[in-house]
């Protein structure tokens, strides 16, 4: 006698309900093989080459400031407007002539304030910025010298006069250059005779070098700064 066949069960697609369909969906991993988190490599060449200009500029802006730094302390004091200054000086015309030598210790340096002066415009300018023992040769324009002719600065006085024996006294006269130091104010002026009769002077006061372009060779022979000791 045999075994009874095992009875196999058939379910219907109807008693097994719909079969849902399945896909491979591909997926992103955002960490390795060993399941930890991938972080995010930075590129080391762009790196590297970023912080090297960055120490370069370091390095200029520090050179920078330290030339700067040498150079105000070993030039020393340099001239300014509002201080006082003793010069020498050379006077040329420029064509090279020279008017006047005033370039050495036989006389006395010329001194005054920077900005507060009747020195001429021009060599209180070339001035500023100098050291003392320092010596520029400048060009300077009739305009910044002694200005343009003025014909109202002739005039014809009384020989006799109060003009006349202020300036020249009981000197004997005669047509030319005259340099006049006027001792109340202590101050220097030039001035030329043009015609002298027994009653009249023709005087120009303008000074001999008005409408001259001028080349000055100046040494800065002392500095005072505005409310400290001299710099020599």
């Amino acid at each position: 006698m045999t075994d009874p066949e095992p009875v196999k069960e058939e379910i219907s697609e109807e008693a097994a309900g719909p079969v849902e369909e399945t896909m491979d969906v591909p997926v992103t991993t955002t960490s390795d093989e060993a399941g930890s988190p991938a972080v995010a490599v930075p590129d080391t060449a762009s790196e590297k080459k970023r912080k090297n200009m960055l120490i370069m500029i370091g390095v200029v802006v520090v050179i920078i400031v330290a030339a700067i730094g040498a150079f105000l302390f070993f030039s020393g004091p340099v001239a300014e407007k509002g201080d006082t200054v003793a010069i020498y000086y050379n006077e040329s015309f420029e064509n090279g002539t020279l008017y006047l030598s005033a370039m050495n210790t036989t006389y006395p340096p010329l001194i005054f304030i920077i900005g507060n002066s009747s020195v001429i415009p021009g060599v209180q300018d070339a001035v500023i910025g100098m050291s003392p023992g320092e010596i520029k040769t400048v060009n300077i324009p009739y305009t910044a010298a002694y200005g343009a002719y003025d014909p109202g600065l002739v005039q014809t006085v009384n020989r006799t006069g109060p003009v006349a024996q202020m300036i020249f006294g009981n000197m004997t006269l005669k047509p030319g250059h005259y340099t006049v130091r006027y001792k109340t104010t202590n101050t220097v002026s030039i001035m030329t005779i043009l015609n002298v009769t027994n009653t009249t002077l023709t005087l120009d006061t303008n000074n001999p070098l008005v409408g001259y372009n001028l080349t000055f060779t100046i040494q800065l022979a002392n500095l005072t700064k505005a409310n400290t000791a001299a710099a020599v």
